[in-house]
């Protein structure tokens, strides 16, 4: 519960303090501008609410990890809900809307998750798991998606020291293996999901890890 609304706080501090002429840069997600991955976070805290307030009345299907589907190829935007994300952040108009947007739907989602029982199951997905697992699923998420927003804003205060470290070891459970001792933990998150290549170096030190990657995320 603490990694995830140190997570979010963190992501939705780093979005207000962008200017309006970093909403058109470029993101970290392919095809996406910063103001097209801030709408993503808009249907994200939705996600959230509507999830808490979805109780189950059967056992777990999945964890924090199994929650995460492996896909074969990386998005292409074909995918109708990633097309319309464009459209609808520009139908915001000024910045300032999105902005407004996602601080009050944000601020919604986060403290569902702080009234939430982290015992109880939820469905989402067709699945069922407990709410501490869900919500530890999304340190993984918000703490990519901050290292998304930020990729071409080297001004933009980058996500705290613990949820990187937790959701790299988030992802250590999902590929199956550790990365190596000499990757930071943005190195590992950002290699691991194909953010970025691996140099030649690191490849050599990844070693046979290295051909099961990228772990894209579905």
């Amino acid at each position: 519960m603490h990694l995830f609304s140190c997570s979010w706080t963190a992501l939705r501090a780093a979005v207000a303090g962008l200017r309006d002429a970093d909403f058109e840069q470029p993101s970290g997600c392919a095809g996406w501008l910063v103001r097209d991955l801030v709408c993503h976070l808009v249907i994200d805290a939705q996600d959230v609410l509507i999830t808490l307030v979805t109780p189950a009345d059967t056992a777990p299907t999945v964890d924090a990890a199994t929650y995460w589907e492996l896909a074969a190829e990386p998005p292409t935007g074909d995918d109708p809900l990633d097309a319309l994300i464009p459209r609808l952040a520009a139908a915001y108009g000024e910045p300032r809307w999105l902005t407004f947007h996602l601080d009050d739907v944000g601020s919604a989602a986060g403290r569902a998750a702080e009234l939430a029982d982290p015992a109880a199951c939820v469905s989402t997905q067709d699945e069922v798991l407990t709410v501490g697992d869900y919500l530890s699923a999304y340190v993984l998420e918000w703490t990519l998606h901050h290292l998304d927003l930020v990729a071409h804003l080297p001004s933009a205060p980058r996500p705290p020291a613990e949820t990187l470290a937790a959701a790299r070891a988030s992802l250590e459970k999902i590929g199956g293996a550790a990365f190596p001792a000499s990757f930071s933990d943005t190195q590992a998150l950002l290699i691991g999901t194909g953010r970025r290549a691996p140099t030649d170096a690191q490849a050599a030190a990844l070693g046979a890890f290295a051909a099961r990657l990228p772990l894209i995320l579905g």
